[in-house]
């Protein structure tokens, strides 16, 4: 009786775990993945928002990100004793100890690179005469004293400079100290004396003592002021004439301030904090940036004048380099928010066919629960219970690996999505079963996707859906995502573009199920029958794993799309720059190749075409307008127009007057052309005969030679279908545009005239374009070879420098992760969805052996019954992922994630493309998963015996 009653009252949920084992695991599983997904995107987002921060910050100038508080000297008023003690070292130090403590939260400073002192503001005119002065202009010398020099710096020869006796503003002698490349330009050298006038008395007299080497020299103590480390060369803004002369820096003892009061230099006071980005965040931004408004003019600068002085200022570009950051993160999360939404539908879609799957394993038990007298409520909190030991725990743990993986982020919004996560399951697993028994259902009632009806509420929430998608489409189109912010309605809408396609699909399958299935019944065979009448005997429900395909084939389309347009992007942005894959051009622009390296360079290992251009900048057009013809009329009125239209190139008529000459071979440069992706060339309109004939080497060009050009659009429509003379350091002749052409290799200016070098005066190429994979090493060695030094750009090493910022990066990361989500999700969408049906197919197989059927029609006809619904989800999955791009390219912008931050790239649209492989693959593996599924169930069917299928009193 003990043992009896200890049975009776056994524990429901350790009963249920040990019956189920296996099903337990998998949840836990999908659980476990699912909520590491969930948890680990919002820390992935805050990682690579706070990466990119950072970065930005540290690579930013300097003089930029610097926070700099300065003031006056002490004012003249004052007595001599106050004023030589306001800029003494110890009143410095007390100041800028108070400054970096008072800086608010969330800046904080380097405090190991903070750099405190007393600086010229006016350049000294150096008189002696042993400095350099390049166009007779002696240089103009400034002077600082300022604390950590010997921390900041190795002496290299002398002695560091010090104040053996206390300076005041009456020393007329002190010393200093320049670097390495101060005295190297400025001919300076230990024991040098540099001469300052003072106000009263004889000049003060600087001795340099050492020359000293910079530590580090990108950091801030050297880089906020280059002229500290680096004298510069510069022009004379007050002369008439191109003058030039040397400005740089005297580095005075730490103590030798006061001595600069009694100069005519505007001596000024400052303290500069260099930002220590370590400790900042991504969601710090904002806040960085009110409180770098505040300290330039607001609440912040009245606490700094407070401290260092009423006349105090804050000058720093810390704020700018901030709002840049903000400007890409903005244009960058309304993209991610389209994965992020995708996938996590896909993931809940698949959460809730699980809790399908596991209803109808159990509908069977719970109505024999619910026949005696279980109640929905009893039922419901039991599986609660049931659901939630496995669930819970594999949610914490998702959440734990996913902190472990994703070192930095915010753990309250990866807290919630894992929570979320096993709050779907808890729920929808009871609610999905106990929803089945509120009423009692008669057994062996058919579920037939034929036969069923949609109900009216049904029709109304698709037709609601369809509204829902069509209002955010239309919205993404007409606003884009590259105005900043993020919108879940529009970033959801190639989710609701895949409901809507999912439920039109479903009620479009009993179509062609029931046209395919009359020709089939009046076969001998009975394999093509059967299988289609068991692909139209699933359950009603047969949308949800549809919709979960759907939208996975429709998120990893997308996804890969993304990753490839931003390839693709990259890629031409780096054949604009290059013009080929690789280019030999001089240092200046009016630099010409020699003959002898034309020859060597087209005869390299890997070189397929080589094509010289003589390109010459700044060609005056004549200011006659275009008159009567259009812009590719020839001489006989039919010209050749080979771009799309007229002037798309970004230029106009009235902006065509300083013009770009390309002279080109026409046969060279129409191989490259076609090889780099450009518009068709019209080399034929080139010939050099007649009027435009090769000329006589040493002949010159009179000016009533006739060119053919073909030019671009803006030129074309200046210059028309008229002769017009032009005057170029390749000769003087006359030009009549024959065709256009929207691009020409190698230049990004939209205002060009191509014309056959062969009919120039002046020959010689100033560029090389090659195409093919030569050696970079031989390349450039045959460019270093003629005794001269010529520029070698290689397309690959352009590609390169479109190297991803980490905020770049994140967000490539999160979409390949959304593509490998995606297409693991759609397998495990059909994975589940034939699952569902195992039993019943093992059964069938069972009772048609009996009546004789062999175990290679039951493989094919279990291949034939899923063929279907795998082609139906395949099929629409690839056209559900075609046509969300195709509705959404218009407002999709990959600029901020292909070109943002490179300097010197085309910032042009880039608007997102179908990718064939992103699309053809998942949907190819869906197809491949459900035939290797369906061949297991046969193969493993077959194995099994029909006594073990079919049991006495077993109504399946």
């Amino acid at each position: 009786m003990r043992d009896g009653k200890r049975a009776a009252n056994a524990p429901w949920i350790r009963t249920r775990l040990r019956t189920a084992p296996g099903a337990a695991v998998a949840l836990a599983v999908l659980v476990l993945v699912t909520a590491f997904l969930a948890a680990a995107f919002p820390r992935a987002v805050d990682a690579y928002e706070t990466k990119g921060l950072r970065h930005d910050i540290r690579l930013a100038d300097a003089g930029r990100s610097a926070v700099e508080v300065s003031r006056p000297q002490p004012g003249l008023e004052l007595p001599r004793e106050q004023r030589e003690a306001g800029v003494r070292t110890p009143e410095l130090k007390r100041i800028g100890g108070a400054l970096g403590k008072a800086l608010p939260e969330p800046l904080r400073a380097d405090m190991s690179s903070v750099a405190y002192g007393l600086r010229t503001m006016k350049p000294v005119l150096a008189t002696e005469p042993w400095l350099p002065r390049p166009d007779t202009v002696p240089p103009q010398l400034s002077y600082t004293a300022q604390t950590g020099l010997k921390e900041h710096a190795r002496l290299v020869k002398g002695a560091w400079p010090t104040t053996p006796d206390a300076v005041t503003s009456g020393s007329r002698a002190v010393r200093g100290a320049v670097t390495e490349e101060t005295a190297a330009a400025l001919n300076m050298k230990v024991g040098s004396t540099l001469r300052l006038p003072t106000a009263v008395g004889g000049p003060l007299t600087v001795t340099i003592t050492g020359i000293l080497a910079p530590r580090d020299p990108g950091g801030s103590y050297w880089s906020a002021d280059p002229l500290v480390r680096t004298p510069s060369l510069i022009p004379d803004p007050a002369s008439p004439f191109p003058q030039n002369y040397w400005t740089g820096t005297v580095l005075l003892a730490e103590d030798a301030g006061p001595a600069l009061l009694a100069t005519a230099t505007e001596p000024s006071l400052f303290w500069r904090f260099p930002p220590d980005p370590s400790a900042l965040t991504g969601p710090d931004g904002t806040r960085l940036t009110a409180v770098v408004n505040s300290l330039e003019s607001g609440p912040g600068l009245l606490k700094v004048r407070g401290t260092a002085g009423d006349t105090a200022e804050v000058l720093t570009g810390l704020g700018h380099i901030v709002q840049a950051n903000a400007r890409m993160r903005d244009a960058i999360s309304p993209v991610i928010a389209v994965a992020a939404l995708g996938i996590g539908s896909v993931a809940a879609v698949v959460l809730v066919m699980t809790g399908a799957l596991i209803a109808a394993r159990r509908k069977a038990e719970l109505a024999l629960m619910r026949s005696r007298g279980g109640s929905l409520r009893g039922i419901g909190g039991r599986l609660l219970a049931e659901t939630a030991v496995t669930v819970v725990p594999a949610s914490a743990l998702g959440l734990l690996l996913a902190v472990l993986a994703v070192g930095e982020g915010r753990w309250w919004p990866a807290a919630l999505a894992a929570a979320g996560v096993g709050l779907l399951v808890c729920v929808a697993l009871p609610l999905r079963t106990t929803l089945q028994h509120i009423r009692p259902t008669l057994h062996g009632a058919r579920e037939d996707m034929v036969s069923a009806r949609p109900s009216r509420r049904r029709t109304v929430a698709e037709l609601t859906l369809l509204v829902l998608a069509v209002g955010a489409v239309t919205a993404l189109r007409r606003r884009g995502t590259s105005g900043g912010g993020t919108d879940l309605l529009v970033s959801g809408a190639p989710v609701l573009v895949a409901l809507i396609a999912a439920l039109v699909l479903v009620r479009l399958y009993p179509l062609p199920l029931r046209l395919a299935a009359r020709p089939m019944a009046r076969l001998r065979g009975a394999i093509g029958f059967l299988s289609l009448a068991r692909a139209g005997r699933s359950s009603a429900g047969g949308a949800l794993p549809l919709l979960a395909l759907l939208l996975a084939l429709a998120t990893a389309a997308f996804g890969g799309s993304v990753i490839a347009g931003i390839g693709d992007a990259r890629d031409d942005a780096a054949l604009a720059a290059v013009g080929a894959d690789a280019r030999v051009g001089g240092k200046s622009e009016r630099a010409t190749l020699p003959d002898e390296l034309v020859s060597t360079v087209r005869d390299l290992d890997g070189v397929r075409n080589a094509a010289p251009l003589r390109i010459e900048f700044g060609v005056t057009m004549p200011e006659t307008a275009a008159g009567g013809g259009g812009a590719g009329s020839g001489p006989d009125g039919s010209g050749t127009d080979t771009g799309p239209g007229a002037d798309t190139g970004g230029g106009d008529a009235a902006g065509a007057r300083a013009t770009t000459m390309v002279g080109v071979d026409p046969a060279s440069y129409t191989r490259l052309a076609r090889t780099t992706g450009l518009p068709d060339f019209p080399s034929g309109l080139l010939k050099a005969t007649g009027p435009s004939a090769p000329l006589p080497k040493g002949a010159k060009s009179v000016p009533e030679r006739v060119l053919p050009v073909i030019a671009s659009p803006a030129v074309a429509a200046r210059l028309g279908k008229e002769q017009h003379a032009v005057d170029t350091l390749s000769g003087n002749f006359r030009v009549q545009v024959v065709g256009t052409v929207e691009r020409v290799a190698s230049l990004a200016s939209t205002n060009f005239l191509i014309v056959n070098s062969a009919s120039l005066e002046e020959r010689a190429p100033t560029t090389l374009l090659l195409t093919g994979a030569p050696d970079p090493g031989k390349l450039r060695a045959a460019a270093d070879g003629n005794g001269e030094e010529f520029v070698v750009q290689l397309r690959s090493e352009e590609r390169a420098r479109y190297v991803n910022t980490p905020m770049q990066a994140g967000a490539e990361r999160i979409y390949l992760a959304a593509v490998a989500a995606g297409a693991g999700y759609a397998l495990l969408a059909v994975l589940l969805s034939l699952l569902q049906t195992a039993p019943e197919r093992k059964t069938l197989l069972a009772r048609l052996r009996t009546m004789g059927l062999t175990t290679g029609q039951g493989r094919r006809l279990l291949a034939f019954e899923a063929t279907p619904q795998a082609l139906l989800a395949a099929g629409g999955g690839l056209l559900t992922g075609w046509a969300t791009i195709v509705l959404l390219s218009p407002g999709i912008d990959l600029v901020p994630l292909a070109l943002a931050g490179v300097a010197g790239s085309d910032t042009s649209p880039v608007t997102l493309r179908a990718d064939l492989r992103s699309l053809a693959l998942p949907a190819a593996g869906v197809v491949a998963l459900a035939a290797a599924v369906a061949g297991v169930q046969a193969w493993w069917a077959s194995r099994r015996g029909s006594i073990t299928e079919l049991r006495a009193g077993d109504s399946r």
